[in-house]
């Protein structure tokens, strides 16, 4: 059974995208990933690890691997995932970026480029967000299908795995049906379900560990940017 994205929900999701906090990236520009599919999981990933209350006890070494794909994988061992992709023009041009001032630096993968596209059906992209060379956030975003309802996802999702159904993970208030998160010890996985023909479905998996750290870093500078009133 299909159910169309409702108009007031596409809206607020559409506000909860402009609003959110946007990763921290080589580039640091909102359009870096102009070449893949637009995806509300950069809007919430973010806030992700303050919003969320930890309701699972898993810790990241079991943390799901999406199609060969996990956190911790340096950039040279995700594009041993796509045959080809080093040679990608765009690809290369992305990494040849210098990392943020905080080490932060992203790259955007069409896995249907690629000779190993049919291991990857309704795959869209696949957007990686590094701290010091390794993937911190990973998120997958599909070309479908459309899910009534978030939990059809998500149980379909853990089929296999160790993490729990969709009644035990936290929905996203104002958007109940559409977005739900695990948060557990140290890793974070939030899913979406949306978009006409679920062409904004997506995953994504994030290091909260690497997350604080890179928040930290922020604060830091921050603190350092702005005056003591002893000096002002």
């Amino acid at each position: 059974m299909n159910m169309n994205v409702k108009p007031l929900a596409v809206s607020a999701f559409l506000l909860v995208f402009a609003c959110g906090c946007k990763l921290e990236t080589s580039s640091a520009n909102p359009n870096a990933n102009a070449n893949a599919k637009s995806s509300p999981a950069i809007a919430a990933n973010a806030a992700s690890a303050e919003q969320s209350t930890s309701n699972c006890s898993l810790r990241r070494d079991v943390a799901p691997v999406l199609h060969g794909l996990k956190l911790g994988m340096t950039p040279d061992e995700v594009l041993a995932v796509f045959p080809g992709s080093k040679d990608d023009p765009d690809v290369k041009s992305r990494l040849s970026r210098a990392p943020s001032q905080f080490g932060g630096s992203e790259l955007v993968i069409h896995p249907q480029k690629y000779e190993s596209k049919d291991k990857f059906p309704g795959i869209d992209h696949v957007n990686f967000s590094f701290l010091d060379g390794v993937a911190h956030t990973i998120n997958v975003g599909y070309t479908g299908p459309a899910y009534a309802h978030v939990d059809e996802f998500i149980n379909k999702f853990v089929t296999g795995s160790t993490l729990p159904s969709a009644d035990q993970w936290q929905p996203y208030p104002g958007m109940d049906t559409q977005m739900k998160t695990l948060t557990c010890k140290d890793f974070e996985v939030r899913v979406f379900a949306g978009g006409e023909g679920g062409n904004l479905n997506y995953v994504l998996l994030t290091d909260l560990e690497a997350e604080k750290k890179l928040k930290d870093r922020r604060a830091k500078a921050r603190a350092k940017a702005t005056p003591s009133p002893e000096k002002q």
